[in-house]
């Protein structure tokens, strides 16, 4: 039925055109109505006239000065490129909002620490934060960390893996952020994308 529709369209087209010459040549029509390349004669139905208009129009679109006409690829433009780490600073606390869990990271809970050794969270490196009863088995891909921080940011991580056993993923090879919380024999690997100043 669509291909029967569109017979029907191209052949009332064709007999609409073949008319409106014919008139024009009956009328005797000026010379602003003489048929020229740049018009539209019957044989712009066809194929080669086709082309051509396509060819103009695009000419037309990617050469008007001013116009700011781009490609779809450029008018997309790139990925979205992860933040930039932040600079160092202490971590005061560990919020999960999924799991209902805001502990402070100051050492008063010693079951809950973050390790000096590796990078303060949101820095470039991965820091590693270990600690007990944290539930992390119930998170799930996508789902936020915060960990606000002494200078009046909080780092927003987003979870991107959960592994049993104490190692998901190293540290990233292009200096990302990320951070790893170990708790029992579950480890959740989350990178960072985001941060807000801490009210």
């Amino acid at each position: 039925m669509p291909r029967a529709k569109w017979v029907v369209a191209s052949l009332t087209v064709a007999l609409l055109t073949t008319g409106i010459v014919a008139l024009n040549r009956t009328e005797g029509a000026g010379p602003a109505a003489a048929t020229t390349d740049d018009a539209l004669p019957s044989r712009a139905l066809g194929l080669s006239g086709h082309r051509r208009l396509v060819r103009e129009l695009e000419q037309s679109g990617a050469h008007t000065p001013g116009s700011g006409a781009r490609s779809p690829r450029t008018a997309a433009g790139p990925l979205r490129a992860a933040p930039a780490p932040l600079r160092a600073a202490r971590p005061l606390r560990l919020r999960i909002p999924s799991l209902g869990l805001d502990v402070p990271l100051t050492g008063e809970h010693e079951d809950l620490a973050w390790d000096t050794g590796s990078p303060a969270p949101g820095t470039a490196g991965t820091a590693v934060v270990t600690g007990a009863g944290l539930r992390l088995g119930e998170l799930r891909r996508g789902r936020t960390i915060e960990v606000p921080r002494a200078d009046r940011r909080t780092a927003v991580f987003t979870v991107v893996r959960v592994s049993p056993g104490a190692t998901a993923g190293r540290e990233d090879p292009a200096g990302r952020a990320q951070l790893r919380l170990v708790s029992g024999e579950t480890a959740v690997l989350a990178r960072l994308t985001g941060q807000r100043h801490t009210h």
